[in-house]
Formats: structure tokens, C-alpha cells, sequence
């Protein structure tokens, strides 16, 4: 088939939408489909199979765009139809403005739609200070749904979690499958040596982007209640625009924080070289880098928050805490400390327990399910 993969957002693979799209255009490259890419990667310009549009010009938040290391997409009728000519179908990342315009123009010339939910509304309303109105997200929703998934010919959603709460705000069923992004193959559960600036301190790996909606802060105010105070590094893997108030609060720590934007190889060998991971997230669609702990074997807490897939990941209630209570992760971190120290075959019962239940999650067996889903969308059924 020849197919075409519209994202607003691209650039680095720092984010779960980028990743997402990168695995699925190599998945589907791998599978023998001619596949076109449109987005707003300038440096993309010219090289085969890449259609590339204008950057899309934000006046004053460019420079947080670029901050996060993506690139969003302006329109440009042109550049869209040279790549849905001659497509068999087409999946949108995002309702941003460039799938919006290619979501018309493919359904005027009778090219079948596939869309992924890549974006909760709270992640929107989260970004202008609003992300505690319930009222404010069921507007979003109501409009995602009116103004581009209602017209799609099928959404792809990550989880079960965001189908239902998206059905649930919007008021009706929808036509869609649930398949994960799915974890990257170079991601393995191994022994890796910790390095030996670590010492014997207690290693706490967490990963995401630095924002109010993940919650790291809440991670660093637990660290400081725990019991365990004086032996616990924190590494906070990720960038973003929280990192100056996170550095602040990770100053009060014994042992200042290690924050930094880690490449793949390094933090797969973080991952496994860690002694715990805690997803803190109160807002989380999937949770890539949570399944990736998993993979690894790693006992992986997370929060309760109604708002994140993540808590649907927990091994038991052991390992979740009451979103945003910096006391009760506290608790939760030090009876995991205490296992640790003092009862290794139960860690080592739970890690397995974890390792196992990401089995599911395999980037091959999830792009085949999504190669299934375009092409019965392209063929109708």
C-alpha cells in the first residue's frame, strides 16, 4: 500500500508522539508499504518519501516549541496534495491544524482516514492553567470529537483508558481499535553494571518530560520525607520547561538530583542498572517510558490518578500512591526500600511479576495490529 503519515509534531524523538510515529513509519517501511511522511521537519526537505511544510509561527511561544525540541506544522495546500496522491490511505498522529487540513482534503478526494489519540484534552487545558476544570477538558473533548475524530474512519487509541474516557466525555461509542505504541526491541530486561559514581546510594529512576502534569516534583518532596533521605539519587531522565523549579526543589536533597536528556542506549542501561522507577504522572495517555521499566523487570510505582493509563500497570496496590501526595509516595518508596534491603527474593519475585505482564507490549507484535488496522481501513473492512 502506499500510505501517508501526517504529524503536526515531529522533530527529536524525545516525545511519545514522535516515537510513536517513528516506529510506525519504520514498521511499516520494514513491511514492504510505501510510505509518505508529511510534517514540518525542515531538515527533512528534499530527502525521499518526505513531504515538508512550512513551520507553523506561534509569535511568542516559538522559542518554548523549541525548547521541547519539536516542530509544529502550517498547512500548505500543495505540499499536501503531492502527498496524498495516489494514497491508499492515510493516518493523522494528531488533530493539530496540519491533520485537520489533510483529514478534508483526503476525505474530498475519497481517501479513507485512520487517526491516532495522541493528546488528551488535559494536556491542553494543563498548558494555559486550567487543568483542574473538569468543565474546561469535557469542552475539549466535545470539540476534538466535532471537529476531526467524528470524521475519521477509524481511531487508533493506545490505551483502554483513553477510549473510555474519551467516549465517556463525548457521550458515544466510536469506531476504533486499542493497540499500544508498543516498546522498542532495544529495549531488554539485562544485567548492566551501575556505575560507579552511584556508589551504594539507592537509585530512583523516573523519565518524562519536565511539566506540572508529570509530577516530578512530587517524586523530589517524597525523597525528602522518606526514611531513606540520605541514600536516595533520584535521576530525572528528560527536558522541559519545569527543569529550573525542579532543580531548585532537588537543591534541598542530600543528593541533588541527576537531570539531564539521556540517548537511547544510556538510558536503557539506566533502566536496568536502577534499583526502583516511579512513574508520577498525574496525566498520561500510555506511558511508554512506564512499560519500558516494566520490560526491564524493574518494580515500577506509579500514581492512582484517573487521568493516567499508568495506573492500570501497577504489579498490585503495593506499588501505587495517591496522586500528587508527596507523604503517601514516601510511604510507598520506603516499604519498597525496605524490600529492597532486607527481603531481595520478594524484589526479585515482583520484578519478575512486572517483566512479565509487559510481554503485551512488544513494538513488533503492536505494529503488526496497527498494519492490520490500515489495511482493513484502506480495503473497507
Amino acid at each position: 500500500m502506499v500510505i501517508t503519515v501526517v504529524s503536526d509534531v515531529l522533530g527529536e524523538e524525545n516525545n511519545g508522539t514522535t516515537v510513536a510515529a517513528m516506529n510506525l513509519i519504520r514498521a511499516l517501511k520494514a513491511a514492504g508499504h510505501t510510505v509518505r511522511v508529511l510534517c514540518a521537519d525542515q531538515y527533512r526537505s528534499g530527502q525521499d518519501g518526505w513531504y515538508v511544510v512550512p513551520n507553523l509561527n506561534l509569535g511568542p511561544l516559538n522559542g518554548y516549541v523549541a525548547s521541547v525540541g519539536v516542530t509544529l506544522a502550517r498547512p500548505q495546500r500543495d505540499v499536501i496534495a503531492s502527498a496524498l496522491s495516489g494514497a491508499d490511505i492515510v493516518h493523522i498522529m494528531i488533530p493539530f491544524a496540519l491533520g485537520v487540513a489533510v483529514l478534508h482534503e483526503a476525505k474530498r478526494r475519497g481517501i479513507p482516514v485512520t487517526a491516532g489519540f495522541h493528546a488528551q484534552a488535559e494536556n491542553i487545558t494543563s498548558y494555559v492553567g486550567m487543568a483542574d476544570s473538569r468543565a474546561v477538558g469535557h469542552v475539549c473533548y466535545k470539540v476534538m470529537y466535532q471537529s476531526f475524530y467524528r470524521h475519521v474512519d477509524c481511531i487508533h487509541y493506545p490505551t483502554q483508558f483513553i477510549r473510555d474516557l474519551f467516549e465517556r466525555e463525548i457521550g458515544r461509542e466510536t469506531v476504533g481499535r486499542v493497540i499500544s505504541n508498543g516498546v522498542r526491541g532495544d529495549v531488554q530486561r539485562r544485567e548492566t553494571p551501575r556505575p560507579a559514581a552511584w556508589g551504594d546510594k539507592i537509585v530512583i529512576l523516573s523519565i518524562g518530560r519536565y511539566a506540572r502534569e508529570k509530577s516530578q516534583d512530587t517524586l523530589l518532596r517524597a525523597a525528602a520525607m522518606s526514611r531513606y533521605r540520605d541514600e536516595i539519587q533520584l535521576i530525572l531522565a528528560g527536558q522541559g520547561t519545569w527543569e529550573a523549579r525542579l532543580r531548585r526543589l532537588g537543591e534541598k536533597l542530600p543528593n541533588p538530583p541527576i537531570m539531564r536528556l539521556f540517548d537511547r542506549k544510556e538510558l536503557v542501561d539506566v533502566l536496568n542498572a536502577c534499583d526502583l522507577y516511579v512513574h508520577p504522572a498525574e496525566m498520561e495517555l500510555e506511558g511508554i517510558a512506564c512499560l519500558e521499566a516494566l520490560v526491564c523487570g524493574k518494580v515500577t510505582i506509579v500514581s492512582d490518578s484517573p487521568l493516567a493509563a499508568t495506573s492500570h500497570f501497577a504489579a498490585d496496590e503495593s506499588c501505587i500512591f495517591r496522586h500528587r501526595d508527596a507523604a503517601d509516595l514516601a510511604r510507598v518508596l520506603d516499604r519498597w526500600i525496605d524490600t529492597l534491603k532486607n527481603d531481595p527474593a520478594k524484589l526479585r519475585a515482583y520484578e519478575d511479576k512486572c517483566a512479565a505482564s509487559a510481554a503485551v507490549y512488544r513494538l513488533d507484535a503492536c505494529m503488526a495490529a496497527m498494519e492490520k488496522m490500515l489495511r482493513e481501513t484502506a480495503h473497507g473492512a
